[in-house]
């Protein structure tokens, strides 16, 4: 574990530096691994996504989340094999415990990919999104969001090969022309009477890069050591960055896989977020990239939980987690895998 006793807010990180004179990105570089390092979140400036589009990319997402009941249920998620669409609160499970929020899940909008007995289960993951009739805006709008938020990701990510000492195109291999985007789009709505306060349970997001857009309330809680959580509070301008176990495991635990959790908000208010993640291909396997020797000495190891052990092929670690936090689609879809070690849990 780090040591992060002085650490009581997430560091601010300005992408624009990637551009300044030589000094001016060297610095970035160097805060940039440090950050990654120490905390394992920060703070994005300079990321270059257009005010304009957050902003409507949250409008439009407060109204898929106004539309009725039975408008939501039509584009529920159990109707998807890949795993896209609406979830009402308290249907998904962090921990075994449900998370009170809603959320629509959306991934790359791509064809389903031709199968055979020989496939492995993850290609299933693969297919077109579900879109509600009654928002025609909203898949334009999060296409662009989703395309503008995959460069900047990218362009993040070849940054931290450079911070890291490896060749700037170093992770490309892993994303191809398919990397595996995923967008949330998250209520949580104020606490009830005689509800817990888990908005999304403590957890470490499985992937390469996560990026959360936040609206104006509170409750994203990082846990900087063991047991010490800190708040990040809403920053105007900013997205918020961190660190998914497949990088983690990539840079031997130099680059942190950090816990996090949302706790709700209270009676009389609500939360949105929006969160981005950027996943390698579905059929990429994760190399242990070779780091210099002085990095490599301060290189942690990945700390993989044992009941939910992290693999290198990708497909297989994304599909784990979705049947963990979706078992009712689980049920549905991919009864042939829910057996025991079928997934190596």
């Amino acid at each position: 574990m780090p040591p992060s006793l002085d650490i009581t807010a997430l560091p601010v990180l300005d992408l624009a530096q990637l551009d300044a004179p030589r000094e001016r990105r060297q610095a970035f570089l160097d805060d940039l691994r440090q950050a990654a390092r120490d905390v394992g979140f920060f703070y994005l400036t300079g990321h270059g996504i257009d005010s304009r589009l957050l902003s409507q990319v949250q409008e439009q997402a407060r109204a898929f989340f106004a539309l009725s009941e039975a408008d939501k249920a039509a584009v529920d998620m159990i109707h998807s094999p890949h795993f896209r669409g609406y979830t009402r609160a308290a249907s998904e499970i962090t921990r075994g415990r449900p998370d009170l929020r809603e959320q629509f899940d959306l991934g790359a909008e791509r064809q389903v990919l031709a199968r055979d007995p020989q496939s492995p289960p993850w290609a299933r993951l693969q297919g077109p999104n579900q879109w509600p009739r009654q928002l025609p805006q909203l898949k334009p709008l999060l296409l662009e969001w989703q395309q503008a938020m995959t460069s900047m990701s990218l362009r993040l990510l070849r940054a931290f090969a450079q911070a890291l000492a490896l060749p700037e195109q170093a992770f490309d291999g892993l994303y191809g022309e398919s990397p595996n985007e995923h967008i949330k789009l998250i209520r949580y709505p104020g606490q009830a009477p005689g509800q817990g306060n888990q908005g999304v349970g403590a957890h470490k997001d499985s992937g390469f890069l996560s990026f959360l857009l936040q609206d104006h309330q509170d409750g994203l809680q990082v846990e900087v050591q063991e047991g010490r959580w800190i708040d990040a509070p809403p920053r105007e301008g900013t997205l918020v960055v961190n660190i998914g176990e497949l990088l983690e495991l990539a840079t031997h635990g130099y680059l942190r896989a950090t816990v996090h959790r949302v706790l709700s908000p209270p009676a009389d208010r609500e939360r949105l977020s929006i969160a981005f993640f950027l996943g390698a291909r579905l059929d990429a396997r994760v190399p242990l990239y070779p780091l210099p020797e002085t990095l490599q000495r301060e290189a942690r190891g990945p700390a993989s939980d044992p009941d939910n052990p992290l693999f290198r092929d990708v497909g297989w670690n994304y599909l784990k987690g979705r049947l963990r936090s979706h078992p009712d689609v689980a049920r549905r879809f991919y009864a042939d895998v829910l057996v025991p070690d079928a997934l190596g849990a």
